[in-house]
C-alpha cells in the first residue's frame, strides 16, 4: 500500500484546541505518526474531526516522572508542536533547551497568537484579535458597515495552523541536511499579516482604498459579490476578467450600455442595484442551471449540509463520511504518496501502552 509523504515522521502534539489540533491533523493525513499528549483533566472527544488519525497517551506533566517519560518520547520524535502561552513549556521542564539536549535534530514548533516575544506576547487573545492587529479584519466587510470576522479561518487556521505546518516541514528538511533542529515560532499575527501581502501591495500602489466596500475584492465591485435570489438563497459572482464579465452580461441578457464601463468605480453602486433586482428574478437553482460550469466564475452559495451533496464535490470526494461523521477529505492530493485519513479521533489516553511500545519506551 502506498504511504503518505510524511510516512515515518514521528510527531508529538501537546493537546489543545483549534489550530494546534488542525495542524497535527494535516501532518497525520500526510502519513505522520502523530502522538497526542493528553492530560487527565482535559479529555478530548473522539468525535472531534481534528483528532483523526492520531494516537493519544495520557501524562501528568506536573509529575516529574511523567515529564521524564515525555522527554524519552521526545528523544524519538522528529517534530514537537505545542500551543501554550510563552513560558509554559519552560515551567514544565520541556523547554527547547531541555528537549534539544535529548534530541538535537528535533523540530520544536510553537504556535501562539502574538508570538514568543513582544509587548503582547503574554496577553490572552483569539483569532478576531490577531487579525484585528494586522489590518485583515479592518479590510473585511461591506460599505458603511462594521468589519465582519471571517469565522476564525484567517488567524487560527490560515495564519496559524498552515504556517506552522509549512514551517515545521521546511525545518525538518533543513535538519535532514544539517543534523540540527530548530525552533519554529509561529505567531498568528505574523501569519495573518503575511496573508495580507497582496493587499498591502495594492495599498502601496494606490489601487486599494482602506474604506471597506470600495474595492475590487471587498464587495465594492458589482461583478464580484454575493447576490440574493428569488428563493432567499444566494449565488456568488467573480467575473473580473473582461471575457468573463462579457459572458456574465450575455447570460443576464443585460442591454444597458453603462455596464460596458466595467472598471468605472463611479458606476459600481448603480450597476449593483440593477444586478440585485436581476438576480432576485430567479431561484438559486435556476441561476445555477444557467451559469454553473461556465467561465462567468459562478457558484451557488451552499450551506455546510449542502456542500457534500454537490456533484463536483462528490466527484472529487472533497467530503467523506468516516466513522459516522461527514467531514472534509484530505488535502492537498499527492500522485505518488497519497494522503489518507488514518483513523478516527482517539479517546483520551487510548493508546498509552501501545504507543510507548511502538516508540521504544519500556513498560516501566
Amino acid at each position: 500500500m502506498k504511504k503518505g509523504p510524511l510516512s515515518g515522521v514521528k510527531v508529538i502534539e501537546f493537546a489543545g484546541i483549534g489550530p494546534g489540533p488542525f495542524c497535527g491533523m494535516l501532518l497525520s493525513d500526510m502519513g505522520a505518526d502523530v502522538l497526542r499528549i493528553d492530560r487527565d483533566e482535559k479529555p478530548v472527544s473522539n468525535n472531534v474531526i481534528e483528532g483523526r488519525g492520531k494516537r493519544s497517551v495520557k501524562l501528568n506533566l506536573k509529575d516529574p516522572k511523567d515529564v521524564e517519560v515525555c522527554l524519552r518520547l521526545i528523544e524519538k520524535a522528529d517534530i514537537l508542536q505545542e500551543g501554550f502561552r510563552p513560558g509554559v513549556m519552560e515551567r514544565l521542564g520541556l523547554s527547547p533547551a531541555e528537549c534539544f539536549k535529548r534530541n538535537k535534530a528535533l523540530i520544536y514548533g510553537r504556535m501562539t497568537g502574538w508570538g514568543q516575544y513582544g509587548s503582547m506576547s503574554q496577553a490572552s487573545g483569539h483569532d478576531i484579535n490577531y487579525i484585528a492587529l494586522t489590518g485583515a479584519l479592518h479590510s473585511i466587510g461591506r460599505k458603511n458597515e462594521k468589519p465582519v470576522p471571517p469565522l476564525n479561518l484567517v488567524g487560527d487556521f490560515g495564519g496559524g495552523a498552515l504556517y506552522l505546518a509549512m514551517g515545521m516541514i521546511a525545518a525538518l528538511y533543513e535538519a535532514k541536511n544539517s543534523g540540527e533542529g530548530q525552533i519554529v515560532d509561529c505567531a498568528m499575527t505574523d501569519g495573518s499579516a503575511s496573508l495580507m501581502t497582496m493587499f498591502y501591495g495594492f495599498l502601496s500602489s494606490g489601487i486599494w482604498k482602506e474604506d471597506r466596500g470600495h474595492n475590487l475584492l471587498d464587495t465594492g465591485a458589482h461583478f464580484y459579490d454575493v447576490y440574493e435570489t428569488k428563493d432567499s438563497r444566494y449565488i456568488s459572482i467573480g467575473s473580473i476578467e473582461p471575457q468573463f464579465y462579457s459572458l456574465l452580461l450575455e447570460k443576464l441578457e443585460i442591454k444597458n450600455e453603462l455596464f460596458l464601463e466595467q472598471m468605472n468605480k463611479g458606476l459600481w453602486d448603480d450597476l449593483k442595484s440593477e444586478l440585485i433586482i436581476k438576480f432576485k428574478s430567479r431561484t438559486r437553482d435556476e441561476w445555477s442551471d444557467i451559469m454553473e460550469g461556465t467561465d462567468i466564475c459562478f457558484a451557488p452559495v451552499l450551506s455546510m449540509s449542502e456542500a457534500p451533496k454537490h456533484p463536483h464535490n462528490i466527484e472529487r470526494k472533497t467530503f467523506v463520511e468516516e466513522n459516522g461523521v461527514m467531514q472534509p477529505n484530505v488535502a492537498p492530493r499527492f500522485s505518488k504518496t497519497p494522503s489518507k485519513i488514518q483513523g478516527p479521533s482517539p479517546n483520551n489516553g487510548e493508546h498509552t501502552e501501545q504507543a510507548f511500545l511502538d516508540w521504544g519506551i519500556s513498560d516501566d
